[in-house]
């Protein structure tokens, strides 16, 4: 960028494997105008902080970053993005050393208009030709995330159209819609060029993905299955009703995508799930799961992991109805429970809803959830005991260790050995 005052940015990222995606995609091209990438806590000329809103407690540490960073230098540019800022503008407006807030139609604009930003702060002898690369596809902002050896997240997908009562996320992202197969195949070379092995696949309703260009998620998976370089493939997140049994049956037949799957559950009582507007019900839920497993598992084979996320304390969840959740997971088996309570949302059909849950209540079923989740994760990795599987190790040095997963999402330690990061190496459990 020249001489002048802005140079160097700290790029601070709440919530989601999306999120982490985008500021990603934001930093390359920050990186290509010609600034240096700091910590924020050593202070920099300018910060940009991507928000999150799927609580209250993630719009207030949104609101606190912010203002912590500006303590850490009052004269620094600060820009914010994400879906708190989308939700709540104004309010991130109003606080001190925020100089723009882009919401989510705006993502393509955080790079250029940052740095019009910056360059009018500057003195005139300072370059205006910041080359900053196109990075938005359509009316959906294509995304990967850099800096780590081992894997990648992939933006494929954004937007929600199934507005569930108690969320917010349709709000702040918008319509369901995706990236084109061909732009995200393209995204995954670059990816692969970068020498990195493993692929997660984001986005707020992946499964969805298609909506916007007719195309389908299948057709997405075997396209990217043959880019070269990438070994391993996740898909962070896709609800019940959308992994098809064609999908599960291609991934069984022997592909790069891995025995790990994340799975929206939310309760496991059929009267919440139909209040909440969920669509599928408890029985179509452990039948997709058993479907999965008798797909993929056998002899010698890895257990799939299943990751599951339930939300605790929904309007109307009496003890009877969280016992029925408890009893579900106790039948289902996953590998891990992501608890998190429910969070009353201003807008959504569920704040006002009747039957809301003590915060006292909320919190003492959390916890009887995070133990199961324990409990039933230490006997998972006890069942794959004398399994054969590939993991592929981290670069980081632990204290003498590194560590790695397994495609079943089981982490391994050994002691650290530098020749193995970023390799993919044969274990057995």
């Amino acid at each position: 960028m020249g001489e002048g005052k802005y140079q160097t940015i700290a790029l601070l990222t709440l919530g989601c494997k999306l999120n982490y995606a985008e500021t990603g995609t934001y930093e390359r091209g920050f990186v290509q105008a010609g600034l240096k990438v700091v910590p924020w806590s050593r202070g920099a000329d300018i910060f940009l902080v991507n928000t999150c809103s799927v609580t209250a407690t993630s719009d207030a540490k949104s609101r606190n970053l912010i203002r912590k960073v500006h303590r850490v230098n009052p004269e620094a540019c600060i820009v914010v993005t994400g879906c708190s800022a989308q939700l709540r503008r104004k309010e991130y407006e109003g606080i001190p050393g925020v100089a723009r807030v882009f919401g989510c139609n705006e993502k393509s604009k955080v790079v250029p208009e940052t740095l019009a930003i910056v360059h009018s702060r500057m003195e005139p002898r300072v370059a205006t030709d910041f080359p900053v690369p196109p990075c938005h596809s359509g009316n959906v902002f294509a995304a990967w995330s850099s800096g780590e050896r081992t894997r990648s997240f992939l933006k494929v997908q954004d937007g929600c159209n199934n507005y569930c009562k108690y969320c917010t996320v349709p709000y702040a992202r918008g319509e369901s819609r995706n990236v084109p197969v061909a732009e995200c195949v393209a995204n995954a070379r670059k990816i692969a060029a970068l020498g990195v092995k493993e692929i997660v696949l984001t986005g707020v309703n992946t499964g969805d993905f298609g909506r916007s260009t007719g195309e389908s998620f299948l057709q997405l998976l075997q396209e990217l299955n043959g880019v070269e370089g990438i070994e391993r493939y996740r898909i962070s997140s896709i609800e019940p009703n959308l992994l098809t049994e064609e999908i599960v049956d291609w991934i069984a037949s022997g592909t790069k995508f891995q025995p790990h799957f994340h799975i929206p559950l939310q309760t496991g009582s059929d009267e919440l799930l139909e209040r909440m507007g969920r669509h599928y019900d408890t029985r179509f839920f452990a039948d997709k799961l058993a479907y999965v497993r008798k797909a993929m598992e056998g002899p010698g084979k890895p257990l799939v992991f299943f990751g599951i996320d339930v939300m605790v304390g929904l309007p109307g969840e009496t003890e009877e109805l969280f016992r029925q959740t408890v009893e579900f997971l106790e039948g289902v088996r996953p590998s891990f429970i992501h608890v998190f309570p429910y969070s009353r949302r201003p807008g959504t059909p569920a704040a006002e809803m009747d039957g809301q849950v003590s915060e006292g209540v909320k919190k003492e079923r959390v916890a009887a959830l995070e133990e199961l989740s324990s409990r039933l994760h230490a006997e998972f990795v006890e069942a794959n005991r004398g399994v054969h599987e590939k993991v592929l190790f981290e670069s980081t040095d632990r204290q003498g260790f590194m560590e790695g997963y397994t495609g079943n999402y089981i982490r391994i330690r050994r002691p650290y050995e530098a020749a193995l990061s970023g390799k993919i190496v044969d274990v057995t459990i």
